[in-house]
């Protein structure tokens, strides 16, 4: 399994981004798909992910309401689209592959390079 992640770059706050991650599996009905931020110094995060199969979502606390993940399963693309962007959105996002719909970042087995994204004025 293979991910590719893209669509970073620098906005202001306030702002609207929207990441991609195109997937090759096998199978992909097969997986959850995550999106996880890492910040230097700091504990990766879950923000948000969805099930290739049933399109169950899940997203974390802190992005509720602004940040929502998507796919399109003929494109095996993932999508995060974050609005109302902030300072502390600022980190580099990574998508992830499990067999399993969760959160939980160590049960996540296959990693996309990371893409940042920065919010700054």
């Amino acid at each position: 399994v293979q991910l590719q992640a893209s669509g970073g770059g620098l906005v202001q706050p306030g702002s609207s981004l929207r990441l991609s991650c195109v997937i090759s599996a096998r199978t992909l009905d097969y997986y959850g798909i995550g999106w996880f931020r890492q910040v230097p110094g700091k504990e990766c995060e879950g923000v948000a992910g969805i099930s290739m199969r049933l399109g169950h979502t899940w997203s974390a606390d802190s992005v509720k309401g602004r940040f929502t993940t998507s796919k399109d399963n003929a494109k095996s693309t993932v999508y995060l689209q974050m609005n109302s962007l902030k300072s502390e959105d600022t980190a580099v996002y990574y998508c992830a592959a499990s067999s399993d719909w969760t959160k939980n970042a160590p049960l996540y087995d296959y990693w996309g390079q990371g893409t940042l994204v920065t919010v700054s004025s």
